[in-house]
């Protein structure tokens, strides 16, 4: 069982792999070639899974940091005798620069220890373990490597030193005076390739300084974000491209898998997926944090062809694919692994991909319109239009049904009032686009069902009672996904009913720490799940839209005051311990740092960021309002078909 803390894991990328490096120098995850491929070291979900560790072999003060404007990590240990430096990259392509980050990467990792002062003696353990644990490979010793063999893979560590080997785990130990540098190299290649040559120490050398390289150009070319947290916004972009699948753009919602939301409980999924839910909100925090236009554009196109084939079948949209646009993601368990601090079932694949979600029309639809109006022409072909075109078709046929919602509820489905949402945001959308799609026929049609839409939210969706909001239509619960009524532009930050809304959930489901839960209802899955950290910046924007700049820098830096020490931020926090929990590192705790950021920055009276001490916001004392007459008799008289 792995017990080690979520948030002592550093994350190295290739833009197709990712790898998770601990404080102490042990590479416990990876996947190669792609995220979501079976991991080769897991230690992270069992002690027994695999792992590459490279550290001193007595005791060490130790601290870490990213180089700057790279995900290049760099580990000090400050040793009695000496200090040694470790340096570990997943190798970008070879002179591959901005734009193209990661389209050639070679899927090789590379670390090297150098000793920057004194003498310092390493011990130096690896033991890989194919396939999450289940291959125990054969190690075979040659001239400046070690050769696994088990399993799909060959793996190959170049590597100058010897290694005593026993069994699948081989281990040396090996001194360091000032100067002297040790580098290592793993590549892992189907077992059907030529074998790979061994990498020199000058090539592990010049092909880290090449990777340093290659991120800092990708960041000087995608550094548009002017404000508050700077820093922390540059930061984000490059963990998003970090989780980006170079060869397709998508985007995958965490590196792991099975990463539990309740310590020793069954929230346990697999993340290294990409989710339609995160299409507009990816984009958005894009275009803030970075320029990119063209991983906007890939992202986009990528998610859009994926789904095009089954809209035109007139099957549901697909929520989630794989990142080389796979539609079949079967959850299957893996009962030989213990899981984080013994959290099973540990799980790959997820069968979230069979619900019914009918957000994702409009997150698709307003994902096309954030892109800009040249680059939604130009990148817009006949069948994405025609997919489009049908998606807003769909959103205006089916938005009186229930589905899972947002959340992937496994229990029964429901009118989920964010689902109605972005229903409207779809209609909404469509409209503007229209000229562009080929539509302007539809727009009548189109304009009539988003009043329809707009009329059952303020009707069905407000409870006068309760004076927010709610969860589901007729329903009584909040749910922290009403803060995107003024995000998406459904109602202004200034009406009252938002206001409303925005203080009781920063009241009713904030937890201690002042960070905010998703829902307080049962969701048909055993165990209690902590605070979202996205819902907390989803706080922190809505905040700012309403006006209170105060109150939403203070929630923002709450919220990412939970990011570790070099800046990740997990799904999750522990409400009683302040643990950060859930699949790691999270692109939706990123993504709401960077659009919150840009929010608190746009908010009305522009002030200078600054920490300041003021008295308690009222919009966060929340009291039911009186219900309007437009609220008591409806807008429109709207109401849902099916109930």
């Amino acid at each position: 069982m792995s017990t080690r803390p979520i948030s002592d894991h550093g994350l190295l990328s290739d833009c197709r792999s990712a790898a998770l490096v601990t404080s102490d120098g042990s590479v416990d995850w990876l996947c190669s070639p792609r995220f979501d491929s079976p991991a080769i070291f897991a230690r992270l979900l069992d002690e027994d899974a695999g792992h590459w560790s490279i550290r001193p072999s007595g005791p060490a003060e130790v601290t870490r940091r990213y180089l700057p404007d790279t995900l290049v990590l760099e580990t000090t240990f400050h040793c009695p005798g000496g200090t040694v430096v470790l340096v570990d990259a997943l190798a970008l392509g070879e002179h591959e620069r901005g734009h193209g980050l990661g389209v050639s990467s070679p899927g090789v990792l590379l670390r090297e220890a150098i000793c920057v002062d004194g003498r310092v003696d390493l011990e130096v353990t690896y033991a890989p373990r194919p396939e999450f644990g289940l291959v125990h490979p054969l190690l075979e010793r040659r001239r400046g490597a070690l050769i696994a063999h088990g399993g799909a893979q060959v793996l190959t560590l170049s590597t100058p030193i010897d290694f005593q080997v026993r069994g699948s785990t081989a281990h040396t130990a090996v001194t360091l005076r000032a100067g002297d540098r040790l580098g290592m190299a793993l590549d892992a290649r189907p077992v059907w390739e030529t074998e790979s040559a061994c990498w020199t120490p000058r090539l592990i050398h010049r092909r880290i300084r090449d990777t340093i390289v290659g991120w800092r150009s990708w960041s000087r070319l995608h550094t548009d974000y002017r404000g508050p947290w700077q820093d922390k916004v540059g930061h984000s972009g490059r963990v998003l491209r970090a989780l980006t699948f170079a060869p397709t753009g998508a985007i995958v919602a965490a590196a792991t898998t099975s990463l539990p939301e309740h310590v020793g409980g069954q929230r346990n999924w697999d993340y290294r997926y990409t989710w339609i839910r995160d299409a507009s909100m990816t984009v958005q925090a894009l275009t803030t944090a970075s320029a990119c236009e063209r991983e906007q554009a890939a992202f986009f196109t990528f998610l859009a062809r994926s789904a095009a084939t089954q809209l035109d079948r007139g099957v549901d949209l697909q929520i989630m694919y794989g990142i080389g646009g796979e539609c079949d993601l079967t959850e299957r368990p893996l009962p030989h692994l213990t899981g984080w601090r013994g959290s099973t079932p540990v799980r790959v694949g997820n069968d979230a991909w069979r619900q019914r979600q009918l957000d994702i029309y409009g997150e698709m639809l307003d994902a096309a319109h954030r892109l800009s109006c040249d680059a939604t022409e130009q990148h817009l072909d006949g069948v994405t239009r025609a997919f489009l075109r049908g998606a807003a078709e769909t959103a205006a046929r089916r938005w009186r049904e229930p589905d899972q919602g947002i959340w992937e509820t496994r229990g029964p489905s429901r009118h989920f009032l964010h689902s109605k949402l972005m229903c409207w945001v779809a209609l909404d959308r469509a409209i503007a686009l229209a000229p562009v799609l080929g539509a302007t026929a539809l727009v009548d049609d189109w304009g009539r069902t988003r009043a329809q839409i707009r009329d059952a939210i303020l009707t069905e969706g407000w409870n006068p009672r309760t004076g927010t909001f709610t969860q589901a239509f007729g329903g009584t619960e909040l749910d922290a996904s009403a803060l995107t009524i003024p995000i998406v532009g459904f109602l202004p930050g200034d009406d009252p009913r938002v206001r409303a809304t925005v203080a009781a959930i920063a009241t009713r489901l904030a937890d201690s720490r002042g960070l905010i839960r998703r829902y307080d209802t049962c969701d048909g899955i055993a165990g209690r799940e902590g605070a979202f950290l996205l819902c907390t910046f989803w706080l922190a924007h809505a905040l700012a839209l309403t006006g209170r700049r105060a109150p939403a820098e203070q929630v923002f830096q709450t919220a990412a005051s939970h990011a570790n020490d070099v800046g990740l931020l997990a799904e999750e926090v522990d409400s009683s311990t302040g643990e950060p929990l859930g699949n790691f590192p999270q692109a939706f705790s990123h993504i709401g740092l960077i659009n919150a950021a840009s929010a608190i920055r746009d908010a009305d009276g522009g002030r200078t960021h600054g920490h300041r001490h003021s008295r308690p916001d009222p919009l966060l004392t929340h009291r039911p309002l009186a219900p309007t007459a437009a609220d008591r008799v409806g807008v429109g008289g709207a109401a849902l078909a099916a109930r």
